[in-house]
């Protein structure tokens, strides 16, 4: 696929960053902030918010220098406690710029029609109305489910750019089944030897949740084929489960080291137990997934389900920098983000969840740009 051609499904599929979630008024101030800071455009400048990113997007992927691109997924449809991670993307983005380094090129937010997930979910005559409503198209070849749109966008970026690396922002963990399947499709026709790290405080194991077999806890499950091995998945700071670890490894074959581990047997043990894994294993590329509730609910309440007995942030980050030490980073996301839920009456909630968020993000990427 040409440039030319991937602009045209941009213009199409994906919005300018801050732009991907459904709504009239809601965070104006803060979307013309974050276009303000990323094109120097918004609120009274009469230059258009949509054709600065467009220029921008054109000008980054002309480039042949290896990048990381944000790409923002602003759906919360596939969660099932509490709704709110579709702001997840802005506010990250916010906080980055605010509290760290961002120089990533922003390939936007996917157009999120809020009520759909996945399009194997509608009939063709829904699928028909959306399109033509979206696209002014009812024959439009592109998908119109945020996870079908995901998977498009990284499945057309690594096949036409192959010096550009993903950075997902979500949205609920049913994002990353499409991040990753797309991103595993394409390492995997490279021969090489992939793993995923997977941090969370839920296993997200369930084969369906009442029917439905893609959401924020079902995600994994699809996603096991598509690596040599179930082993080849090594799952961090699960604790919160309806069943024993055993029962989780036994069914599915894959690695966990649950919070309550790191906290019995030390940190130090813990990290060691992952550099033996990943030194023994000598994958070629790994995708890292990080939900946010895999941090203790003390560092990161905002979010959809928050648990406590997890890892503090500089945990999470010795972790990281054990993964980047053994394999090269070249896929990973943040989710489960929800600036507006507050739990524990806690005012500073949203501000703590986003500082541990923008760090461990930039530590990620940091991983990624790695050569």
């Amino acid at each position: 696929m040409s440039l030319e051609n991937f602009m045209t499904f941009a213009k199409q599929c994906l919005r300018p960053p801050g732009e991907g979630v459904y709504t009239v008024s809601n965070a104006k101030e803060r979307k013309d902030q974050l276009h303000q800071k990323l094109y120097g455009v918004g609120g009274s400048k009469p230059v258009n918010v949509q054709d600065a990113w467009l220029s921008s997007l054109t000008q980054g992927l002309s480039s042949n220098s290896p990048t990381v691109a944000a790409l923002g997924i602003c759906s919360d449809t596939g969660g099932g406690i509490q709704r709110g991670a579709n702001w997840g993307p802005l506010f990250l983005r916010q906080a980055m710029i605010e509290q760290q380094q961002w120089n990533l090129l922003d390939l936007g937010d996917v157009f999120v029609v809020p009520q759909i997930l996945h399009d194997k979910y509608l009939n063709q005559e829904t699928i028909a109305k959306i399109k033509k409503s979206i696209y002014n198209n009812e024959n439009s070849p592109y998908p119109v489910s945020p996870l079908s749109i995901t998977e498009e966008t990284v499945r057309l970026v690594n096949e036409s750019f192959s010096q550009v690396k993903i950075f997902g922002i979500g949205g609920d963990h049913s994002i990353s089944y499409s991040l990753v399947k797309a991103w595993a499709q394409a390492t995997s026709r490279k021969n090489k030897k992939i793993g995923l790290i997977h941090f969370d405080a839920h296993t997200d194991l369930m084969i369906e949740r009442l029917g439905i077999d893609l959401c924020f806890g079902t995600w994994v499950p699809p996603i096991i084929p598509l690596f040599d091995s179930p082993s080849d998945i090594f799952q961090i700071g699960i604790r919160s489960s309806g069943q024993e670890r055993s029962h989780w490894e036994n069914k599915f074959g894959l690695h966990q080291l649950w919070a309550e581990e790191i906290k019995s047997s030390g940190l130090e043990a813990s990290l060691n137990k992952l550099d033996q894994y990943l030194a023994q294993k000598k994958f070629d590329e790994v995708y890292i997934s990080f939900d946010i509730d895999a941090l203790d609910a003390s560092y990161a309440p905002a979010t959809g389900t928050p648990e406590f007995g997890g890892l503090a942030p500089h945990e999470a980050k010795l972790f990281l920098e054990v993964v980047g030490k053994h394999c090269k980073v070249s896929g990973a996301d943040m989710m489960e983000l929800a600036p507006f839920v507050q739990i524990f009456d806690n005012p500073q909630g949203q501000w703590s969840t986003f500082t541990s968020a923008a760090a461990l993000s930039q530590t990620m990427i940091d991983l990624m740009e790695k050569k």
